[in-house]
């Protein structure tokens, strides 16, 4: 028999807010070719990886511009303007946390973010400031999902059986390494298959 789920693990960056690079871009390079092949051979999703890390960002960006001096503004954009990769929250996942949180179940969350973006990202959402009891943050850890070590330090620091625990995000490398790890995961693609699957596992009741 299964252990019954008592504790919910929260991705945060495109599960709980969007984040999205197009957003930013769409404005600073209309073509859509070029923009493609901007995001993939200058601000590549491995050089924003290393943010994630631990780098910092005016280390990151040096680095590029060094490197690509004709896109420097381009490159700069990508620190200074981040808050236009992040239209919003994602419809109807802060309010099944919400729900969850008046529930009593305990809350947690690890996600792949620059310490100082995420700083930045709970001062615009509140509610990541206050709905978890512990969040595993991979630029303080230096640590990055899917790297089973990230997933330990949240175990190891709050005393949690990965059995009890529910996992959700939207990255199928990342489900697949809690699943490996013992914990029941969600692959979010939106809010309503995720509050289906909140509701087969009992957790919505009071």
């Amino acid at each position: 028999m299964e252990d019954p789920i008592t504790t919910v693990v929260f991705d945060i960056g495109n599960v709980l807010i969007e984040w999205n690079p197009e957003y930013l871009y769409r404005q600073l390079i209309p073509e859509a070719r070029e923009r493609k092949r901007f995001l993939e051979t200058v601000c590549t999703a491995e050089w924003n990886l290393q943010q994630d890390l631990g780098r910092p960002w005016p280390e990151a960006v040096a680095l590029l511009t060094g490197q690509h001096p004709d896109k420097a503004d381009l490159i700069e954009a990508y620190y200074t303007r981040w808050h236009d990769m992040v239209p919003g929250e994602i419809p109807g996942t802060p309010d099944l946390l919400t729900t969850l949180g008046k529930t009593g179940i305990p809350l947690y969350a690890i996600t792949n973010f620059s310490a100082e973006k995420f700083a930045e990202a709970q001062d615009r959402f509140p509610f990541l400031k206050t709905s978890f009891l512990d969040i595993v943050v991979s630029g303080d850890e230096r640590l990055a999902k899917p790297d089973p070590r990230i997933y330990e330090v949240l175990f190891e620091r709050n005393a949690l059986v990965p059995s009890s625990c529910l996992f959700i995000d939207d990255s199928a490398a990342n489900v697949e390494t809690a699943r490996e790890l013992g914990m029941t995961a969600h692959h979010f693609q939106g809010a309503d298959g995720l509050r289906a699957d909140l509701d087969r596992l009992g957790l919505m009741a009071g």
